[in-house]
């Protein structure tokens, strides 16, 4: 199996050097979450089991009322957070693309879903890929309305080594992520290629990952995504598969 790992800042050829450098600019992209999908086991199980494997409580998020799922989160350093999530038995859950996501995910023995990376204005992504981006809002348990507009859940759903998109409407002050939080997203392992997540961000995904190594491995009979997640935390590196 192929393993190549990256980490750091862009190279002099990387393509961020290249055309881009302006639409790179105007997006400021950053990590902003990672999504793990519930499996048979049921949300309650799954979030117990991440939660004591990397030794920290995770808080319930609420419903995303148009996706028909709901989610719990956990915060990780550096204005990144961790989603678990999974459909509700609700219409909802088959008319939108992330509710089908999740559906599907599950139905596969859940696990790592997506990765999302956060835009200052996700007009520029439109531009791009010329489409337009959808609105979406979660609905916590103190009742405060989180809103942000999301582009790619279908792009995800076809090549899930492919991340979407996310600007947030909310300030930044009731972002999942919380400053100061133990845990820090050290590696990703994806099956996929490098240069095809490249030419979908139009950038080296080395910018919006800052620092955050990739290690790139061979997709078995031509199944991509998210494989695992290596967390940095105050009991010494952990990984999630």
């Amino acid at each position: 199996m192929r393993a190549h790992i990256i980490s750091g800042p862009p190279s002099k050829t990387d393509p961020a050097d290249g055309p881009f450098v302006q639409w790179v600019t105007m997006c400021h992209m950053h990590l902003d979450h990672l999504s793990y999908a519930a499996g048979p086991e049921g949300l309650a199980a799954c979030v117990q089991r991440i939660g004591s494997r990397l030794g920290a409580g995770f808080s319930d998020g609420g419903l995303h009322p148009s996706f028909g799922t709901r989610n719990f989160v956990l915060p990780l350093a550096d204005e990144t957070y961790l989603e678990v999530v999974e459909a509700l038995d609700h219409p909802a859950a088959d008319r939108a693309p992330f509710g089908r996501a999740v559906v599907a995910r599950k139905r596969a023995g859940g696990g790592w879903m997506a990765w999302a990376i956060r835009v200052a204005d996700i007009r520029t992504v439109e531009q791009r890929l010329g489409r337009p981006s959808a609105h979406g809002h979660r609905r916590r348990p103190d009742g405060f309305d989180l809103r942000w507009r999301q582009l790619g859940i279908k792009d995800v759903a076809e090549d899930p080594q492919l991340p979407f998109f996310v600007q947030w409407e909310t300030d930044d002050g009731h972002h999942p992520s919380t400053p100061g939080s133990t845990i820090a997203l050290k590696r990703l392992e994806i099956a996929g290629d490098e240069q095809t997540v490249d030419a979908y961000l139009g950038t080296s995904l080395r910018q919006p990952l800052d620092g955050i190594e990739v290690e790139w491995l061979d997709s078995a009979d031509d199944e991509t995504g998210v494989v695992a997640a290596v967390f940095d935390t105050p009991n010494g590196e952990i990984r999630i598969d």
